[in-house]
């Protein structure tokens, strides 16, 4: 197929990236540690880093696993935190030593965790102190050797990092009781960083820097193996696309998705530091009072999020009387942007919520909608510069226009393929390399694309994956359940919930309150299913697989 997309391009967007623009992440952010050494790079609860402070820190933090935990090139380290100011100072330090970053989600049970440590082989954790009983439990079975705590205070100050620190864990007791033998002090890690020479790396296009981890097909999360290529490329891509509408070194990003997010990571944390932003950082977006609050003090620019977050802060009155006559941008991705809430959002803020799509796999931006659109248009956007994106049918043969069929991409913010899996890793890409996304979409006759309805069973809550196979492995474990099934139903909130259906052992008998329960234990929040239905049996085929589709209709 043509790329009729270009002629729905800005004005100065290039059809094609310099995918060489930096020689890796490290190099973007060192150079944007040099540029604006004086300016703010990043704001948590009333206390500022400048990038002058995050290049100091991070070295300091790169030096510790360096020099003290002795972990070499490529060693994979792992971080379980929410949106603080830890996390930019870990993370960077991690990528200035050569290693891998493993993001996971601070709200994981146990057994998810485990499976993420022992998956990715991580040597080395930094996590929040509130999820640290977690990990006690299953750190022995993983290959993790060193911990390091963090508390929510911990870079604010003194005396503010104590209080709050007392705050969280005696007044508000958010920090159940736990024990790490062994473990380091955050701050005494960058005291011990400090003491030690860093040795500068300088990790290649090639070299993998994150392993995302995503759902998979199999009931477990994959890691998406993200290079330092993909995250600079998509960093690039996207900055071309919205370089009319922003300027270096002014702009204020409000950041209230998790910085282990995709879409966090290399829109706000990536791109906006590659131009001088200032990240203010929201740890607790869902006290939507709290988060006002905090926007209330900003002349803010731009704004990304997810649909159930603008529809949230829509639905509260103060929101509506804040200063928007700043906001140059706001970017909505993750999930679906429903009509009602775009069209409410550009009331409210004079701006229209623009809509993005993309995956883990793509590290996320595949299309974006011009920024100059003025409406909502229901979708995702064009492809972005240096992108190819094609629809699919069953048989790997392209469609035309408005002919509905997989959507499969290609560019060179793809991943590298999951980790360790190289069979799965086929299973997704085509002969000359596409990436099958398990979307069904088409295209208009301007190459605008939009999404009609997905492939693979995959859920959707609140921009975060549910796959079905892990909630319904977790569910059949309990004695009294003989068979259970996932499906993903509309939801006006978080654009879908999980429903189960549930067919009881003979005999038994159990409520849908117990069901719920039992998956609380197992499931982080999100995964959890909102409705129970019993059946006597479950729709199959005629091999007895179970028939998912036919439960939806």
């Amino acid at each position: 197929m043509e790329k009729p997309w270009f002629s729905s391009y800005q004005e100065g967007v290039p059809h094609n990236i310099n995918e060489k623009e930096y020689s890796s992440i490290v190099d973007l952010l060192e150079s944007s540690f040099t540029k604006f050494s004086d300016r703010p790079a990043f704001h948590c609860m009333g206390k500022t880093l400048d990038f002058s402070d995050m290049d100091e820190l991070s070295k300091k933090f790169a030096s510790f696993l360096q020099n003290n935990l002795k972990l070499k090139k490529g060693a994979r380290v792992a971080l379980m935190m929410p949106n603080i100011l830890q996390y930019p100072v870990a993370l960077f330090g991690i990528l200035r030593a050569g290693m891998v970053a493993v993001n996971v989600n601070p709200l994981y049970t146990e057994r998810e965790l485990e499976h993420q440590l022992k998956d990715s082989g991580a040597e080395a954790i930094i996590i929040f102190a509130n999820s640290a009983k977690i990990l006690e439990n299953v750190v022995g079975k993983t290959d993790v050797k060193h911990v390091i705590v963090t508390q929510i205070g911990d870079m604010l100050g003194f005396p503010k990092s104590l209080l709050v620190n007392f705050v969280i864990k005696h007044v508000k007791k958010m920090v159940p009781a736990w024990e790490l033998e062994d473990h380091i002090k955050f701050l005494d890690a960058l005291a011990l960083g400090d003491a030690s020479k860093f040795k500068k790396e300088s990790p290649t296009l090639e070299d993998t820097a994150f392993l995302q981890y995503t759902g998979g097909t199999t009931g477990v999360s994959k890691g998406a193996e993200l290079t330092h290529g993909n995250i600079v490329a998509n960093m690039v891509q996207a900055r071309a696309w919205i370089r009319d509408a922003i300027k270096e070194g002014e702009e204020i990003i409000i950041t209230p998705l998790p910085l282990y997010h995709i879409f966090s990571l290399t829109a706000n944390c990536f791109i906006f530091s590659s131009v001088g932003a200032l990240n203010v950082l929201i740890t607790n977006p869902r006290d939507i009072p709290g988060f006002v609050k905090e926007l209330s003090k900003w002349k803010f620019t731009a704004f990304t999020g997810v649909n159930t977050l603008f529809n949230a802060l829509l639905n509260n009155k103060d929101f509506k009387d804040l200063d928007f006559s700043s906001l140059k941008l706001a970017l909505g991705g993750g999930m679906a942007v429903q009509k009602a809430v775009a069209q409410e959002w550009k009331k409210t803020t004079g701006k229209p919520l623009i809509e993005a799509y993309g995956l883990t796999e793509t590290s996320p931006a595949a299309c974006i909608n011009p920024m100059t659109l003025s409406e909502y248009n229901g979708k995702i956007g064009v492809p972005i510069p240096s992108t190819d994106v094609k629809i699919l049918d069953d048989d790997g043969k392209e469609l035309g226009v408005n002919e509905p069929g997989e959507l499969a991409i290609k560019g060179p913010q793809v991943m590298k393929g999951y980790w360790n899996r190289p069979e799965e890793t086929s299973k997704v890409f085509t002969e000359d390399g596409y990436f099958k996304t398990g979307d069904i979409a088409c295209v208009d006759e301007k190459g605008f694309f939009q999404i009609v309805d997905r492939k693979k069973d995959m859920i959707l809550v609140s921009g975060f994956n549910v796959y079905p196979n892990e909630v319904e492995d977790v569910i059949v474990t309990h004695p009294k359940i003989l068979e259970a099934a996932a499906i993903g139903v509309p939801h006006e909130k978080s654009g879908e919930v999980v429903k189960v259906f549930v067919v009881k052992k003979p005999g038994q008998e159990i409520t849908e309150d117990e069901i719920m329960q039992f998956c609380k234990k197992e499931l982080t929040g999100y995964k959890c299913p909102k409705m129970v239905e019993f059946r006597d049996e479950l729709p199959k085929s005629n091999v007895g697989k179970i028939l998912r589709k036919d439960l939806r209709n």
